[in-house]
């Protein structure tokens, strides 16, 4: 099968790109004894862990951006709990060359942003892939710790968790003629003015 690519890029303008929907296999894949950051709607989540705790925690309305895991933790929960503008405020665009960063905020994620339709029409069809069976009001969203780039980290799908599972065998759950073998999902953060935001999510089917 010839490699397919497809690339969600968070900006704060043009918030998130096109979509690869996925639509059933499923493959068991062991996530592994590692440290983890938990985002959930519980208030408990949102009080701060000490600093010699690898973890952290946030829900979503109230995202912790202190570690790169914190931001992937409260996106992942926003997509799955289908809060489009949660999801977009914890998401960001890298400066490039002259360009400065840009980050969500609620000119670029509210109700009357210009991109809000896309925005939407993109986090409904993540949260599909996303969202686990049985599905829970509250899902419990967990990040591995992983090595940074620089200000960049990159967690695969098998170190990211929801309710228990991997997301990667969520989203082969939700697909058809897709093996685990043939995914490869990516989600990026970077640290942009001491804080972390979700700026990339690769999905790559070959």
């Amino acid at each position: 099968m010839d490699q397919r690519t497809r690339r969600i890029s968070s900006v704060a303008g043009v918030a998130l790109a096109a979509v690869v929907a996925l639509g059933g296999c499923s493959s068991e894949t062991d996530s592994g004894s590692e440290e983890k950051s938990t985002a959930s709607g519980s208030p408990a989540a949102d009080e701060k862990k000490p600093d010699s705790d690898a973890s952290a925690s946030a829900p979503a309305s109230a995202a912790d951006r202190s570690t790169a895991e914190g931001a992937v933790a409260a996106w992942v929960t926003a997509v799955i709990k289908q809060q489009p503008e949660e999801a977009c405020l914890v998401m960001a665009e890298p400066a490039k060359g002259s360009t400065p960063a840009k980050v969500g905020s609620a000119q670029t994620c509210g109700d009357d942003a210009p991109d809000r339709k896309q925005i939407d029409a993109t986090v409904k069809q993540l949260g599909e892939s996303f969202t686990p069976e049985p599905p829970s009001a509250d899902p419990k969203v967990e990040v591995a710790k992983a090595p940074a780039t620089g200000d960049t980290v990159e967690f695969p799908a098998d170190k990211i968790t929801v309710d228990g599972q991997t997301l990667e065998k969520i989203v082969l759950s939700h697909s058809t003629g897709v093996t685990a073998d043939q995914l490869d999902i990516k989600v990026q953060s970077s640290r942009i003015e001491d804080s972390w935001y979700v700026t990339n999510l690769d999905f790559d089917i070959g």
